[in-house]
């Protein structure tokens, strides 16, 4: 079977033996297609993924070959995110899932990227879902990432009536902004490049370019009667936008952490105390998280049509240069 593979500074198609169950519970799933994560971007640009690595994990698939006591069955059309927790550990007694040790070391296998994959009976019992029929296999890809935004969102604590500021509108960041909106919340945007910005606000989310910092919490604070956003969602992976962060907050409001930055930049000291600021992070969910996101996404509350390219599994090296250089919103990567 294909597998697309790390291969030093490249992504190659290799082959491998077929996945077969070979008497262990779960099930074997021919992969249609497979969302390509920043976390893929980020294993492959820094080298933090070791060669031969099968990357890949917002899949879609038909069960081929099963052996389980669920109810899904042999033909059935499934998404499943890839990490399951214990539900015994202190962090899951803490409800820190994702720093769950057996949440770490469970994956799907090889990886998404693959024509075909294991799931163990695991992933089937706690993180796989039956997709409807009026669903697209690119829209419940997202499944998985909008997950982790509705982990976020409860992390946050969010009151009725805030105004919340995403900072970041890539595919994260936009999906984000739509399951803020989804709970009923006032959402602003905002990002560099106007392409994002135009895309954001003909979806309902008034969104700014934030490139002049000054002028940007200008048009924050009139919006918030010169109180600031009650939360800030850092989906950017951008230093400077803890500048703009920090400036457009209110006082007493909260800024969760959802991404990455080059320089591991820290937020100020003295403006987390004197401004009585909370940060805090938000990683990847738990069941729970998944279940909410599917719902979401079945129930068409969050909107995630159009947003994806599509590239044969033989063109993922384009898909990855393309996402990288910004020329496309989300790469989908089609088995």
């Amino acid at each position: 079977m294909k597998t697309a593979q790390i291969n030093g500074e490249k992504i190659v198609i290799k082959e491998i033996e077929d996945i077969k169950l070979d008497g262990r519970k779960g099930a074997v799933v021919k992969v249609l297609g497979c969302g390509l994560c920043g976390s893929d971007i980020v294993k492959f640009k820094h080298k933090i993924a070791s060669d031969g690595t099968v990357l890949g994990h917002e899949i879609v698939g038909i069960i081929e070959e099963i052996n389980s006591e669920t109810e899904f069955m042999k033909g059935d059309k499934i998404v499943s995110s890839h990490h399951i927790p214990c539900f015994e550990c202190t962090y899951c007694r803490h409800e820190n899932y994702s720093m769950c040790r057996h949440f770490k070391e469970t994956n799907i296998i090889p990886g998404g990227f693959s024509e075909k994959i294991y799931l163990s009976e695991e992933h089937l019992k706690n993180v796989a879902h039956k997709v409807p029929k009026n669903i697209t296999d690119e829209e419940i890809s997202f499944y998985e990432p909008l997950g982790c935004c509705v982990r976020a969102i409860k992390r946050c604590d969010l009151k009725q009536g805030d105004k919340i500021l995403v900072i970041g509108l890539g595919s994260i960041g936009l999906i984000m902004a739509e399951g803020l909106k989804a709970y009923g919340y006032k959402v602003f945007g905002c990002d560099l490049i106007n392409e994002r910005i135009a895309l954001a606000s003909s979806r309902g989310i008034e969104s700014f370019n934030s490139s002049n910092i000054e002028d940007f919490n200008r048009i924050i604070r009139d919006k918030t009667k010169n109180y600031g956003v009650d939360a800030i969602f850092m989906t950017s992976g951008a230093d400077k936008a803890i500048d703009v962060a920090v400036k457009t907050v209110k006082q007493g409001g909260k800024i969760l952490v959802f991404s990455s930055t080059p320089l591991n930049k820290g937020y100020p000291n003295n403006e987390i105390y004197y401004k009585e600021l909370t940060v805090l992070g938000s990683y990847s969910p738990s069941p729970n998280d998944l279940e909410d996101s599917f719902n979401l996404i079945t129930s068409c509350k969050v909107n995630v049509k159009s947003l994806t390219t599509t590239y044969p599994i033989e063109c993922i090296q384009e898909a990855f240069n393309d996402t990288i250089s910004n020329k496309i919103f989300k790469a989908y990567i089609q088995m």
